[in-house]
């Protein structure tokens, strides 16, 4: 069997982490910006280098292809995206993309013409740390969300995607719209320590949790802090405190699988000396069951209606949700199959993370493959996977997408 030049995809991956390098060793590369653009540029000019084509469309998605026989017949893809969380690692998201790159070269090297084209792919804006919510281009592309909803999301600096695309040259003229996929591959780190604490090569993914996204703001009164009484309060931050306390709660109600997060709280005016008359915060629930996304929710709003005890209103603004996802049977095929002739280790498995492949799934065959990364750390300049592991995924995803691109 072909393999995938180890040597260079590891070189790949070390050039590219430089761009938007931090001093603790990870990247901050978020969404469009001038990281970001630097990144995509090296990624269009390693493309073109090989011989391949790079389309562009309107939410900034790229779209890198090498031809086949048969350039009529829907083409396979495999991709991830390039941008990353604030102080993020060298590896959430660019491993996918780079191994993507690699497998293309590895399929030139050997002069191995397939009889579909493969499409690899850069989506805009997966994280979601600089333009909410997360997967944001993929779902337009996929049809699940609307271009203008996505064009007028606002950053901190009240600067919009469609204004942030066109400043770094990425508003492409083709429309952000799906066209026929035979089948679809995104190979990612886990994010998580099951692969690593199990000594197991491969995780095949069969599901990704379902998720719900809230904005909660919360609104007391602003008094001084010397000369209002404890009972004469209406303070938005205490209220908060309670309000963070029941949503972990819900989260333990919910266990093993369920997943309860306040990642991001503001406070106004935020000072020393001024009871917080508000606070607006974000609540995120993660489940691979529905019905308890359901029932999370409603404990989130009956949590948020308790505070009017306190002399506290508080809004809650759904902001994203998708379902959990279940993954195309005959693509964890390949996989299983690819892992069996490589002599490698796997294990099914449900991920935990959003990633743009759950839109993909939405109206094309999709999978897709994980590898260990070290302790199970991800959105943090420690994260880190070994060569070896690289390797073993690029294989993997390599001879997955050669299967399908050789169906007729």
């Amino acid at each position: 069997m072909i393999r995938v030049n180890a040597d260079r995809l590891w070189s790949t991956l070390e050039r590219m982490a430089h761009i938007g390098g931090t001093a603790g060793g990870g990247v901050t590369r978020l969404a469009l910006s001038e990281e970001d653009r630097i990144a995509r540029n090296l990624l269009r000019d390693w493309a073109l280098q090989a011989g391949f084509s790079c389309d562009v469309d309107s939410m900034g998605n790229m779209f890198i292809r090498r031809a086949g026989k048969h350039s009529a017949l829907a083409p396979v893809m495999t991709g991830s995206h390039v941008d990353s969380q604030p102080l993020g690692g060298n590896y959430d998201g660019i491993y996918g993309v780079l191994a993507g790159l690699e497998l293309l070269r590895t399929l030139n090297d050997h002069q191995i013409e397939t009889e579909r084209d493969i499409v690899l792919v850069n989506w805009t804006n997966e994280e979601g740390a600089r333009f909410a919510p997360a997967m944001l281009a993929s779902g337009v592309w996929a049809g699940q969300l609307s271009e203008a909803f996505a064009y007028a999301r606002m950053d901190s600096q009240k600067v919009t995607v469609r204004e942030a695309l066109e400043a770094i040259g990425y508003r492409g003229a083709r429309p952000a719209r799906a066209f026929p996929i035979h089948a679809c591959y995104e190979l990612h780190i886990e994010q998580g320590p099951i692969l690593e604490d199990e000594a197991v090569d491969i995780g095949l993914v069969r599901a990704a949790m379902g998720q719900r996204w809230f904005t909660i703001t919360l609104d007391g009164f602003a008094a001084h802090a010397g000369t209002t009484p404890m009972h004469s309060r209406r303070d938005a931050l205490t209220a908060f405190a309670e309000l963070a306390l029941k949503v972990e709660a819900i989260g333990f109600q919910h266990a093993p699988d369920g997943r309860a997060t306040i990642g991001m709280a503001e406070i106004t005016p935020n000072s020393r000396n001024v009871v917080p008359s508000r606070v607006v915060c974000s609540v995120e629930f993660r489940h691979p069951e529905s019905e308890a996304l359901v029932a999370m929710e409603a404990a989130l709003h009956q949590a948020a209606e308790s505070l009017a005890a306190r002399g506290v209103t508080a809004e809650v603004e759904r902001i994203f949700d998708y379902a959990p996802i279940i993954f195309d049977a005959d693509c964890l095929a390949r996989s299983e199959k690819a892992v069996a002739e490589l002599g490698y280790t796997a294990k099914p498995m449900v991920s935990g993370a959003g990633h743009d492949t759950c839109y993909i799934s939405k109206i094309a065959p999709a999978s897709m493959i994980f590898i260990p990364c070290v302790k199970g750390i991800s959105h943090n300049e420690a994260e880190k996977i070994w060569p070896e592991w690289s390797e073993k995924g690029a294989n993997v995803l390599l001879h997955s997408v050669l299967s399908a691109a050789q169906e007729p």
